[in-house]
């Protein structure tokens, strides 16, 4: 996978979110929107993090169809575990530019969060990015 930079940006206007230092909300506006933007294909990625909130690892997990993508929870946690990783930021593209949150994405949001449950592995957030980007903890949908 390329290099993924992380760039400052501003945070200003945006609220606070618990577990989600400043640092990552940046890498989730500017490294993961560059990456992705102008993709073709829809892409769904993971960051994982160890207990400091540290990326330890960036996987693709795949890569779909103009319209979707697959994301199985063995496959997004297999590599947080082999990586001990404490957490988990999923993030994928909208080739449409439609930066509304889908049904499908809310169902596979949901499903991840339960399972990462089960394995003790905290999903801290899920974006969708392409043109600016969308943060479901930011937006408060499935996150509490």
């Amino acid at each position: 996978m390329p290099a993924i930079s992380v760039r400052p940006v501003s945070t200003a206007g945006t609220r606070p979110v618990p577990g989600i230092t400043s640092r990552l909300i940046s890498f989730a506006s500017s490294g993961l929107s560059a990456y992705l933007r102008g993709k073709q294909k829809e892409h769904f990625l993971a960051l994982y993090l160890n207990a400091r909130k540290q990326l330890v690892h960036k996987e693709t997990i795949s890569i779909g169809t103009l319209t979707e993508t697959l994301a199985y929870p063995r496959e997004v946690f297999e590599p947080a575990i082999r990586h001990l990783a404490s957490s988990v930021i999923l993030a994928h593209n909208h080739p449409s530019k439609n930066m509304e949150v889908s049904e499908a994405d809310m169902k596979l949001t949901e499903k991840l969060i339960q399972s990462g449950t089960i394995l003790d592995i905290e999903v801290l957030d899920h974006i969708i990015t392409d043109n600016g980007y969308i943060s479901f903890k930011e937006k408060g949908v499935l996150f509490r």
